[in-house]
């Protein structure tokens, strides 16, 4: 989800913005099918029944139905480089990017829709979620938050006013900010958000910014946080415990649904990108230059292993094997759980 935008430097994304106007006909064309698609730049990967999917640079969509070890390319109406892929049941499905690309599909990834598409905007889609087969969001760059009640057919943009910290400290606004903060607004990217227990999500941020809502995203509150760092994932594990990771190889662990962290050791300076479960004990965490974290106690304490090629993992998703499914650098690939005790 994060590969392609969210952990660009500032020159970067202005980089990026500007190559999103030069390239705002190409994004709108359809995807081309490319025989070494799956070898490409993948950034997210999604279950969808049987299928498993893969998105990344260039509209790619690839799927598998064998969990991982084959993947054909469909071809999709964008071909703007897509952050995230989330599927509500084996059939509805969405995928979002840059130019505020949406898709959608209703029949298991077989045809896709535009739904969305607004590159004058300048506001890339970071990740994409739904309640059910009608209610979903999508957030991005700079705070920006989209809602969809009929199935992401349409979608509005929302704002996004969470509640502060019960316990802030008013601050006494300086006159010299105060234009600047009126002009700016809210303007941290949402890099990720994920399902907890019942109705509540979690929103990982900039700038050590993390939220919670208790309603399905119809009211946010900010999250005490336990550092100044951007959240590329969080990982809702049993009852109230979440995981929450970011730049520098800083991971954290809530008990109380994130009102209170605890920082876990991971012996890596490398961004950490995304997570997910395999079983109740075993979760896995992966990042940049090939760094795969591995907890057997669920998600207590974890040991590093670091891939030979140190090419960056963007997304990981359990194979129904055991194996792991890993996207990012170089494409897709299986690859076996590291045995227990692996060290780089």
């Amino acid at each position: 989800m994060l590969l392609a935008l969210a952990a660009l430097p500032p020159a970067a994304l202005s980089q990026s913005q500007a190559q999103d106007v030069d390239s705002q006909d190409a994004a709108a064309r359809s995807s081309i099918i490319a025989p070494l698609a799956s070898k490409s730049l993948l950034i997210d990967l999604a279950r969808a029944g049987p299928r498993v999917f893969a998105v990344g640079e260039r509209g790619h969509v690839l799927y598998s139905t064998d969990e991982g070890r084959n993947w054909t390319q469909v071809r999709v109406p964008g071909s703007a480089n897509l952050n995230a892929v989330y599927f509500a049941d084996a059939t509805h499905g969405w995928a979002v990017g840059h130019a505020e690309m949406i898709l959608r599909t209703s029949d298991g990834g077989d045809h896709w829709e535009r739904v969305h598409f607004a590159p004058e905007n300048l506001q890339p889609l970071l990740d994409v979620w739904f309640a059910d087969q009608e209610h979903g969001l999508a957030v991005g760059a700079y705070g920006v938050v989209y809602s969809s009640t009929d199935g992401g057919a349409v979608w509005s943009q929302i704002p996004f006013e969470p509640a502060p910290l019960p316990d802030a400290e008013e601050v006494p606004a300086d006159p010299e900010d105060m234009e600047a903060e009126v002009d700016l607004g809210f303007e941290f990217h949402l890099n990720a958000i994920a399902r907890g227990p019942a109705r509540r999500l979690y929103l990982g941020a900039e700038a050590g910014r993390i939220f919670r809502s208790d309603d399905d995203g119809a009211s946010w509150r900010e999250l005490p946080s336990p550092y100044d760092g951007s959240f590329y994932g969080i990982l809702p594990l049993d009852g109230d415990a979440l995981l929450a990771f970011g730049l520098r190889g800083n991971l954290f662990r809530s008990e109380d649904g994130g009102m209170s962290w605890t920082a876990i050791p991971t012996g890596t300076l490398a961004l950490l990108t995304s997570g997910a479960r395999v079983d109740a004990s075993i979760v896995v965490i992966s990042g940049m230059a090939g760094v795969l974290l591995v907890s057997r106690d669920g998600g207590r304490s974890f040991t590093l292993t670091q891939q030979d090629n140190r090419k960056a993992i963007s997304a990981v998703l359990p194979a129904s094997d055991g194996e792991l499914i890993l996207a990012g650098e170089g494409g897709v690939r299986r690859l076996p759980l590291p045995a227990e005790g692996a060290t780089p």
